[in-house]
């Protein structure tokens, strides 16, 4: 059996991973007419399979790939029990992004998580609704806001432009993933200063449910041998 390695298919994730791998000695090329398959060279007993950042997690936890490179908030987010499902094999240093709950930049009293918890009680009491959140990380922030006590808000499904849901009055806050910050600020939001809900960045991890035989382990060995893990 070949030892299957999904990575991201199209973009600067692929590009960047197909580098990280090359500069390692092992060198990745997606053939013009195969969407998503690809070729691996430098390690024997590999075969690559290319798929969107957002399939990576489901695959890894099914075990149809025995690794993948995606976001580390992605496998958080989309993996119940992520820790039992696959490992983590090597922080990549490249596609780094920090999950972040953001406030309208008027709020001068809310600058912390405990803050936000006051305001999201007195807010409770002012309109009898709970104070809303809009965000797709939605696992990860309730894991989050029930480890710091927060208790009256709502989450909010957004699946994109978040950050336009507090000007259009369907959000009083948000948590995305932001880089820079420049898109929170041009939509005059500010981060909690308590720091990233989680900071991610691509990652090779290993599946814990794929078929592991003789051949694939020889083929992981020789990988990681290669790639210095």
């Amino acid at each position: 059996m070949m030892l299957k390695l999904g990575v991201p298919s199209k973009g600067r994730l692929m590009e960047k991973t197909f580098e990280w791998f090359g500069a390692r000695g092992v060198e990745m090329e997606k053939p013009e007419d195969r969407e998503y398959a690809g070729e691996v060279s430098g390690v024997d007993g590999v075969s690559l399979v290319l798929l969107s950042a957002g399939e990576i997690p489901r695959e890894l936890a099914a075990g149809r790939i025995h690794l993948g490179v995606t976001g580390t908030d992605l496998v958080r987010e989309r993996l119940a029990g992520w820790s039992g499902r696959v490992e983590e094999l090597a922080l990549m240093g490249f596609g780094q992004a920090d999950l972040v709950i953001a406030v309208p930049q008027f709020w001068v009293d809310v600058d912390t998580i405990d803050d936000l918890d006051a305001a999201a009680a007195a807010f409770r009491a002012r309109h009898g609704m709970r104070l809303r959140i809009a965000t797709k990380y939605h696992r990860l922030m309730r894991d989050y806001l029930r480890e710091k006590g927060v208790a009256d808000y709502q989450l909010v499904d957004s699946q994109g432009a978040t950050e336009g849901t507090v000007r259009n009055e369907t959000a009083e806050a948000i948590a995305d993933i932001t880089s820079t910050g420049d898109t929170l600020r041009a939509n005059h939001l500010r981060m909690l200063s308590d720091g990233p809900v989680l900071a991610s960045q691509a990652t090779l991890f290993r599946s814990r449910t794929a078929e592991w035989d003789e051949p694939t382990r020889k083929s992981l060995a020789r990988l990681q041998a290669r790639l210095d893990l």
